[in-house]
C-alpha cells in the first residue's frame, strides 16, 4: 500500500505522514533534492515543505525520479509505504494506476495553517509572515498556473479535515480512520454496485429526482436503469411529464406520472427470464410501492437502496417483500 498525502501549506500532510510512520509501520519515500515547484520563492515555504521524520530512527528511502519512487513501491506493494511528494498531474496520473494507490488530501481552516506556519517559522527563528501575506501565498501554491496543487487535491479519493490544534486529537482520529485499512483500495460489492446505480442516475432527466437501479445475478450486472419517460415522448426535463414539471410534493399524483421508474426500466430491459432468483436490485432510492409489486412479482431476492424515499417506512413494502419470500 502506497499513501499520497497532499494538501496546502500546513495543512498537516507531514503530521499525518509521521502518524502512520510511528504508530502503523509505515516507511517514508521521498525525492532526493526534491524540492515542489513553488509559486512563491521564500525561503519560509521551502522550510514548511520539510518533513522531521519523526519515525523512531527509521530512515527514510530516497529516489532520484518519481518513476524510480513508483517501481520501487510496485515491486513490494504489500508493504506500507507513504509519501508527501505528490504535487505534480502526471505523478498522480501515474499512481493511481496502481491498485494499490490511495491519494489522500488533507486540509485546515486558514487561520490555523497561519498559526502553524508563524509557529514553525519561529523554531527556526524566522520571521513570520502576516496573516494577509499567508493567504496570498496559500492562493498562489494552490491556484497559480504551471504549479497550483488544487488540481492534484480535488483528484484525491480520500480527504482529511485537519482543524484541531491538537496532535492527541489528530492521532485519535486517525487511529479510528485507519488509512492502512486495504478496503479503501477497493470497493466491496455493495458499494460497486451501488457507484453503478448512482452512475445510471446521471442519465436520468426526470425533474422531480434523478434515480438510478442495477440489476444483479451472481455479482454480474443484468441490466440498468433510470427514471425518465417512455421511448418516443419529449423528456421530462423538455415538458413530457406534466405532473414532474408542475413541481409537486413527493408521492402527490403519482397515477398521473408519466415517468418510469429506474426499477421498472430495468425490469422491463431484463425480462423475467434473465432475472431468475438470487437476483439483486440496487437502487440509490428506496423503491415506491408500485415499483415494491413489481419487484417481488420477478422473483428478486434482495433489495439494496442507498436514500430514503417518502414510502421506505410503509409497512406494505415490507409485507409484500416478506410475502414473495414465503410464498417463493
Amino acid at each position: 500500500m502506497l499513501i499520497g498525502l497532499c494538501g496546502g501549506i500546513c495543512s498537516g500532510k507531514n503530521a499525518v505522514a509521521e502518524y502512520l510512520i510511528r504508530y502503523q509501520n509505515f516507511r517514508f519515500l521521498e525525492l532526493k533534492n526534491g524540492a515542489p515547484p513553488q509559486a512563491v520563492n521564500d525561503p519560509r515555504l521551502q522550510a514548511s515543505d520539510s518533513t522531521d521524520h519523526a519515525n523512531d530512527g527509521n530512515t527514510p528511502l530516497q529516489f532520484e525520479t518519481v518513476e524510480s519512487l513508483l517501481d520501487f513501491a510496485t515491486k513490494r506493494w504489500q508493504e506500507h509505504w507513504v509519501t508527501t511528494h505528490i504535487w505534480e498531474a502526471s505523478t498522480v496520473d501515474r499512481c493511481l494506476l496502481r491498485p494499490f494507490f490511495l491519494l489522500v488530501s488533507v486540509d485546515a481552516p486558514i487561520s490555523l495553517r497561519w498559526k502553524r506556519f508563524a509557529d514553525r517559522c519561529r523554531k527556526r527563528q524566522l520571521a513570520p509572515p502576516h496573516l494577509e501575506e499567508f493567504v496570498l501565498w496559500n492562493d498562489k501554491q494552490l491556484y497559480e498556473k504551471g504549479v497550483g496543487r488544487a488540481f492534484v487535491t480535488d483528484r484525491a479519493q480520500l480527504r482529511l479535515f485537519n482543524s484541531s490544534s491538537s496532535l492527541d486529537e489528530l492521532h485519535a482520529a486517525l487511529k479510528t480512520l485507519n488509512l492502512a485499512d486495504e478496503q479503501r483500495l477497493r470497493p466491496n460489492w455493495d458499494q460497486y454496485f451501488m457507484e453503478l446505480a448512482s452512475l445510471a442516475a446521471q442519465r436520468s432527466n426526470c425533474m422531480k429526482r434523478r434515480v438510478g437501479c442495477v440489476l444483479v445475478r451472481e455479482r454480474r450486472v443484468i441490466s440498468t436503469g433510470y427514471n425518465g419517460t417512455p421511448r418516443h415522448l419529449k423528456n421530462c426535463n423538455e415538458g413530457g411529464c406534466p405532473r414532474c414539471n408542475r413541481g409537486e410534493g413527493g408521492g402527490v399524483g403519482l397515477s398521473t406520472c408519466l415517468c418510469l421508474h429506474a426499477e421498472e426500466n430495468a425490469l422491463l430491459e431484463a425480462g423475467r427470464e434473465r432475472i431468475r432468483e438470487g437476483a439483486i436490485l440496487y437502487c440509490d432510492t428506496c423503491p415506491c410501492l408500485t415499483c415494491t409489486v413489481k419487484i417481488a412479482q420477478v422473483g428478486i431476492s434482495e433489495v439494496v437502496y442507498s436514500q430514503g424515499y417518502n414510502m421506505d417506512r410503509d409497512p406494505r413494502n415490507g409485507l409484500i417483500y416478506l410475502q414473495g419470500s414465503e410464498k417463493d
